[in-house]
């Protein structure tokens, strides 16, 4: 039975790395007393995935993990059980249950939605200046910017892949591509803005929170985003 969770990370664990969280995890679901599947073979493990790594230092009210279990009473139940061995700043906020033919979330991931706060004392000094500038970038037809890779930097065009960009009060919202195919940090759309405009901002200028994590449901000319819990989701 192929379950998907989405849970929070806040706090001082936003400097807890990915493979860390993984191994977490993994003794939450023996702790919480889960019924999870193991794979087969010399060194069994458990059926866990992640549906894209968080960045160092970010927090985050959508993250997704897979696993497989052997049986379970409700996802409700798993939801308490799961909570109440938690360590504080981790929250499992859903559980759903998948169809049997469901793919991974990791094989999904199309898009994410990131809020982008300044830290106290790094607000700029014309802060509707700053954001009628990034209207104005943002408007272009084309955004180049330099993008390393592990073959090296490349230039590349990151309007197609910033899907929604825009301001409210005093933060920054932001819809763009993610995944293993094109997947694109908050950062270096920020970076890329102040080499546009001549500015930098101050180091480590920004709060950044991933909001939520989407699959397409549709095609590249037509996208259907959709949240990955209702992605797959088991029709009872």
């Amino acid at each position: 039975m192929k379950v998907r969770i989405k849970f929070s990370k806040q706090g001082p664990v936003k400097f807890i790395g990915h493979l860390d969280v993984m191994r977490y995890f993994q003794k939450a679901m023996r702790r919480a007393g889960i019924d999870i599947k193991y794979s087969e073979g010399f060194s069994p493990h458990q059926i866990m995935s992640f549906a894209a790594p968080l960045g160092l230092g970010l927090t985050s009210n959508g993250e997704y993990m897979d696993i497989e279990v052997n049986s379970m009473n409700s996802c409700e139940t798993m939801v308490k059980q799961l909570n109440a061995v938690m360590v504080e700043g981790i929250e499992v906020l859903e559980c759903h249950k998948l169809e049997d033919n469901a793919k991974n979330a990791m094989s999904i991931v199309a898009a994410a939605d990131y809020t982008l706060t300044f830290r106290e004392g790094k607000v700029p000094e014309n802060l509707e200046a700053f954001f009628a500038g990034l209207k104005e970038f943002y408007q272009q037809d084309q955004i180049l910017a330099v993008k390393k890779t592990k073959k090296g930097e490349r230039e590349m065009d990151l309007k197609p892949a910033i899907y929604e960009l825009t301001t409210e009060g005093d933060h920054i919202f932001m819809k763009v591509s993610a995944g293993s195919q094109d997947n694109l940090k908050p950062e270096l759309i920020m970076e890329t803005y102040d080499r546009w405009r001549g500015e930098s901002c101050p180091e480590f200028a920004f709060l950044i929170q991933r909001e939520e994590v989407y699959g397409n449901t549709g095609d590249e000319e037509h996208r259907n985003l959709v949240p990955l819990g209702l992605i797959g989701e088991e029709v009872e």
